[in-house]
Order: C-alpha cells, then sequence, then structure tokens
C-alpha cells in the first residue's frame, strides 16, 4: 500500500525547499597561500567545509567574479563560501 501525500505533507515539504534556498550561506575561514588571476584561480588553506563534507586542506578553487582578486592577496585571512559550479569548486563569496 502506497503513503496517501496530505495537503500539509506537501505543504511543509515545499517550504522546507523554498526555505533551504533562503539559507544564510557557510562561509569557512582560511589564509590564502597564492593567487593566479590568470587563470581563474586561488590557493586557500582552509578550514573544513562543513557543507561540501570536506575536511580541512590546502585546495586550488575557481573564482566566480574576477573582482573577488582585488580582495585577495598572499597571506590574508579571509572568510569565503565555496560551491560547486560546473563540477569545479569555485569561490562564490567573501567576507
Amino acid at each position: 500500500m502506497k503513503p496517501i501525500k496530505t495537503a500539509a505533507a506537501v505543504s511543509f515539504a515545499l517550504a522546507v525547499t523554498v526555505l533551504g534556498a533562503w539559507a544564510e550561506p557557510v562561509y569557512t575561514k582560511g589564509v590564502v597561500k597564492s593567487v593566479k588571476p590568470e587563470d581563474g584561480k586561488v590557493t586557500i588553506i582552509h578550514e573544513e567545509l562543513v557543507e561540501l563534507e570536506m575536511p580541512a586542506m590546502t585546495m586550488v578553487f575557481r573564482v566566480s567574479d574576477e573582482a573577488m582578486f582585488d580582495r585577495l592577496e598572499e597571506g590574508k585571512e579571509i572568510e569565503f563560501t565555496v560551491e560547486r559550479l560546473d563540477g569545479k569548486l569555485t569561490v562564490t563569496g567573501l567576507k
């Protein structure tokens, strides 16, 4: 026998989906190891990326907006957001 979805259950599922889209971004702390604007990449020594279930390590990321390179310099402590865009880990936000 298949479970019957009530209107309340469907409404709740929709609300969770919509609210999840508005959730605050998760920022991760890191230190910039190197910057390569000509390649569109930055290397960051970062804490755990909780939302991606990735342990702390040093990684190369793409940067979603070239203007971010004005705020990135070797040795600088940053807080950043990361998303997987087109299969590549990409810095999408900086504090």
